[in-house]
């Protein structure tokens, strides 16, 4: 079927010659947007995602013009956006550490900084949003968000960077936002770089995003140049958490619900009972590495920390070697932790383990070898046998304390 593109508007059609009613394009359509009435319609719920498009096995569904036109460009692009997680009511603290880097960045933009909150019974919130730092928040606070579903929080949010244009999006790299956010970005047409440690604004105004790449043997910076927005996961606890501004005031935007005909529903919410290592809120950790040489030797690293009121950290070779478990590694594959006071002992310091903790206030480096990796990012460093320092440590504390 030709058709003179100049004279029509950009939108989604559909030809009622081919389509025959199957109804896959309503099966398919994130938003509930299409209904079937001997021949798909198409409702305004529609964003021009381009799921029923693909979906239509007759090519009976068709846009003209470009695809997310109106995001395709950086011109009328505008604001820093952060994705305001909350649990069950609570702000994740990546949220908090997020407004402080969207702080930074969009005062060197000279534009707004926004926070987007989604949930039900969560408005209390915006108040510790503004003293964080966001001008503007959305909020969107609906019984059908009272639980997280990829589906509900994917479609809400990317209704409303389509509406507002902002010209950067940020979320934590949890659970949650390595969910959904990738569903946003593929919807909109732009790019993600996930798992950022690094972020920065370059002289023609992109945002630069760097991450661990190939293993963690180097770091790439990576540029999102033509579509829009620049969006970015990044790791909790490698941002600075700012100091919040108490009864600080901005503008609180009401965000209705739109969207019917949901696919998914939450069911129930289930504790995971787990080995609880609160390594991200820890204020001292004390960490072993290979270095020990085996598991009974991390009695060691245990002691020192019952001492200092510390959490006990792991390098990746001390969990592969199942000295122990997963929930005490950090770096890359494990947890990023930002502790005032981090206590490093027989760590290498590989890149990889680099990432997850070189943000520390102060770095304490207890290795053999001189040349480590670890005493590149050592407040202090402490070259000998462990076996030997540790334990002179411990009663050096132990005096101290009166023990």
């Amino acid at each position: 079927m030709n058709q003179d593109t100049s004279q029509t508007p950009t939108g989604i059609f559909v030809d009622k010659d081919k389509c025959t009613g199957c109804g896959n394009c309503a099966d398919t359509c994130p938003f509930g947007a299409i209904l079937v009435d001997e021949t798909a319609v198409i409702g305004e719920g529609c964003n021009l995602c381009a799921a029923c498009v693909d979906a239509c096995d007759f090519d009976a569904i068709y846009i003209l013009g470009k695809k997310e036109a109106a995001l395709t460009g950086p011109d009328d692009s505008r604001g820093v956006w952060v994705y305001a997680e909350q649990r069950e009511k609570v702000l994740a603290p990546v949220s908090m550490e997020l407004l402080g880097e969207g702080r930074r960045l969009a005062d060197i933009l000279g534009c707004p900084l926004s926070a987007v909150l989604l949930g039900h019974q969560v408005a209390g919130l915006a108040d510790t949003l503004f003293a964080f730092g966001a001008d503007v928040v959305y909020l969107a606070d609906h019984p059908d968000l009272e639980g997280f579903t990829d589906e509900r929080y994917s479609a809400v949010l990317t209704e409303l960077i389509t509406e507002h244009r902002p010209n950067i999006v940020l979320a934590g790299a949890t659970a949650v936002g390595r969910s959904f956010i990738p569903h946003v970005a593929a919807k909109l047409g732009t790019g993600l770089t996930a798992d950022c440690t690094g972020l920065d604004i370059d002289p023609q105004n992109l945002l630069l995003q760097t991450r661990p790449a190939f293993g963690g043997n180097i770091m790439a910076t990576i540029v999102c140049p033509e579509r829009r927005p620049q969006m970015a996961t990044v790791r909790p606890r490698v941002m600075k958490r700012p100091t919040p501004q108490p009864g600080r005031k901005g503008q609180l935007v009401q965000v209705s619900l739109n969207h019917s005909g949901f696919k998914t529903s939450l069911m129930e919410v289930v504790q995971e009972l787990t080995d609880q290592v609160n390594l991200a809120e820890a204020e001292i950790i004390v960490t072993g590495g290979r270095g020990l040489q085996s598991a009974k030797n991390f009695q060691l690293i245990y002691e020192l920390a019952g001492l200092l009121g510390a959490a006990v950290g792991a390098s990746r070779g001390a969990v592969d070697a199942e000295w122990l478990s997963y929930a005490h590694q950090i770096g890359q594959t494990g947890k990023t932790v930002n502790p005032k006071l981090y206590i490093a002992v027989g760590v290498s310091g590989a890149v990889q383990h680099l990432v997850g903790m070189q943000s520390s206030d102060v770095i304490v480096a207890i290795n053999n070898d001189p040349h480590a990796p670890i005493f590149n990012v050592a407040t202090y460093g402490l070259v000998g046998d462990l076996f030997e320092i540790v334990p002179a440590l411990i009663e050096g504390i132990k005096a101290r304390m009166g023990i």
